[in-house]
């Protein structure tokens, strides 16, 4: 970390005051930047919201980091290591902020959005102003969700991917890097995914609003929370992701048909999948991780219901 000035977050809403607050855990001094005086004389009480978030969750590392806030980042942005724009979901709005962040930060600053769905090259089509700039797309509450998709632009220098994926696993995030723009990156695409068969299902009157809740918050939701689909498939099947392939392949693939989606788990794509697996796990390890889970299912479901118990 580089100075007073490490990052600077255009934006007082709940997503800029959760990235402050994460960050000033982590040690970086932080400037928040919003002209709305209201919004700004409510910002002390929301970071205090997200640092309590931060404790219960377990994740506090209590660095001496801090938060200013300010009208604008006119003195602190000439300083700044990391811009985290957070404002308005506007693609005119995101276009006026980026020109002006390209002509007032250092040249070795990286510049992020945090858009949940407008890509980089839209905000800044010319590929020469792309070099240092990306998307970096939180899970909300990043304060205690704490993955952050990386998207950079086509023309995105890696280094300055590098550097961004650097800066956020400081601050406790888990990058997750992406190798090209996609609409919805990738949590979106896979929550649009589920939405998506979830009103369909309600549509044709296979089940109701409460059915789909119920199988997700009771079946699928404990599972995941701890492995995803592919791990979970691989746990589920005796002979793993290949064998999964081979058994409930074809009949994934006859129900996207029928939604009139492509589905071609191909030779070479299973292949894929499965070195990638086997770098993470090796296959002799599986039972071990399988008992793995079920032991901590079945804690996870304790405490889930413990705080169902809570609910209002």
């Amino acid at each position: 970390m580089t100075g007073k000035n490490d990052v600077t977050i255009l934006g007082a809403g709940s997503i800029g005051l959760s990235f402050a607050a994460v960050f000033a855990d982590a040690g970086f001094s932080v400037t928040v930047c919003d002209p709305d005086a209201p919004r700004r004389a409510q910002a002390g009480e929301g970071l205090a919201v997200q640092r309590d978030a931060i404790a219960l969750a377990g994740l506090r590392r209590g660095l001496p980091g801090q938060v200013t806030f300010a009208a604008d980042g006119d003195e602190t942005l000439p300083q700044t290591t990391l811009v985290i724009e957070c404002g308005p979901e506007n693609l005119s709005v995101k276009q006026a902020i980026f020109a002006g962040l390209l002509a007032q930060c250092p040249a070795d600053a990286i510049l992020v959005t945090a858009s949940s769905a407008i890509p980089m090259s839209q905000i800044l089509p010319d590929p020469q102003d792309q070099r240092r700039c990306l998307v970096a797309h939180p899970v909300n509450p990043p304060a205690v969700l704490r993955m952050i998709e990386l998207c950079p632009a086509p023309a995105t220098d890696a280094s300055a991917t590098d550097r961004a994926a650097e800066i956020f696993a400081a601050a406790g995030f888990a990058p997750v890097r992406l190798g090209h723009e996609i609409e919805g990156f990738v949590l979106n695409r896979l929550q649009g995914a589920v939405l998506r068969e979830a009103y369909r299902l309600v549509d044709e009157g296979v089940t109701d609003v409460a059915g789909i809740e119920a199988v997700m918050r009771l079946g699928l939701g404990p599972r995941w929370a701890l492995s995803g689909p592919f791990e979970t498939a691989e746990l589920n099947t005796p002979g793993g992701i290949r064998a999964h392939a081979a058994r409930m392949g074809p009949a994934y693939g006859r129900m996207g048909a029928w939604r009139g989606e492509t589905v071609d788990w191909h030779a070479g794509l299973i292949d894929t999948v499965e070195a990638q697996r086997r770098a993470e796990i090796a296959a002799d390890q599986l039972p071990a991780r399988a008992a793995w889970r079920a032991r901590a299912v079945a804690r996870l479901v304790a405490a889930r219901d413990v705080l169902m118990g809570e609910r209002p």
